[in-house]
């Protein structure tokens, strides 16, 4: 499990789990879950078109997730941003059906870039991930203040010159950029699961920005290494592992502040029954 060929996940699935759990607690705050949906689900049709020509998987997830996440913030900001976001995803899941029919047959590679793969991570893709991975959490580090303004107070924000049209066009890119990284490893439909989830069970913990995006990096690396450990046990798809483990982190996080905020209220009641 920690040798040979899976030296190259357990790095690439740790970085995912790091980027995951920054950019998610930005995208719980700014309830932008439905982005984190579309933007890594549209991209899969720029991998089915990278395969039907023989290019680079990561360049056609990353061509199709900047498109596809600049499309959403343009049009969202002319419109309704549901209706557009609903409909950049539809648009974008056509094209990768169309590519999918031009092809010969259905190869590994793609199945896994829905699914996710455990041994999906070659040495020459492993740098690539690193390096996008770290360009991420370095501009979401260096846009945290604007971003924080842009998210909770956009009028004081506009007031202090922080654009919210160009904040939202950093998000959104920052979106495009996690997804390219992260799609190979936990698979497009359920990575997004890894940046809500972690990110609103840390929320749900704490109301401190700093702490929340803390613990939501630890939430997110504590799923991304059960996934790896229970899919190399199981032969499962690891993508399988992080939406359940996702779902129950949430679950009980907020089960048990639902509990700590009952507790006072019981107590008072044990020794006041009358009230």
């Amino acid at each position: 499990m920690f040798s040979g060929f899976m030296v190259n996940t357990w790095m690439a699935a740790t970085m995912v789990a790091v980027v995951a759990g920054v950019l998610g607690f930005f995208i719980v705050l700014r309830g932008a879950a439905f982005v984190a949906h579309a933007v890594p689900n549209g991209a899969f049709a720029g991998a089915a078109a990278a395969n039907l020509l023989g290019l680079s998987t990561l360049l056609g997830l990353g061509t199709f997730a900047v498109a596809g996440a600049l499309s959403i913030s343009w049009l969202g900001r002319r419109g309704r941003h549901d209706v557009v976001t609903a409909l950049a995803l539809v648009l974008m899941l056509g094209l990768g059906a169309l590519f999918l029919s031009m092809s010969a047959e259905y190869s590994q590679e793609i199945f896994s870039l829905l699914f996710g793969d455990l041994v999906g991570v070659s040495s020459a893709e492993l740098w690539p991930i690193l390096g996008l991975g770290a360009v991420c959490v370095l501009a979401i580090l260096m846009l945290f203040r604007p971003l924080m303004l842009g998210s909770v107070m956009p009028e004081i924000g506009e007031a202090r010159g922080v654009r919210a049209g160009r904040m939202e066009i950093y998000f959104v890119l920052l979106v495009a950029l996690a997804t390219t990284m992260t799609v190979p490893i936990v698979g497009a439909f359920l990575m997004f699961s890894l940046m809500i989830a972690p990110a609103a069970a840390a929320r749900s913990l704490t109301a401190r920005p700093a702490m929340a995006m803390g613990l939501g990096v630890g939430i997110a690396l504590a799923i991304v290494w059960a996934a790896i450990g229970l899919s190399y046990v199981s032969a499962w798809p690891i993508g399988f592992f992080v939406g359940t483990l996702g779902a129950g982190a949430y679950g009980i996080a907020r089960g048990s502040t639902y509990y700590w905020q009952r507790r006072p209220n019981r107590r008072r009641l044990a020794l006041d029954p009358i009230g």
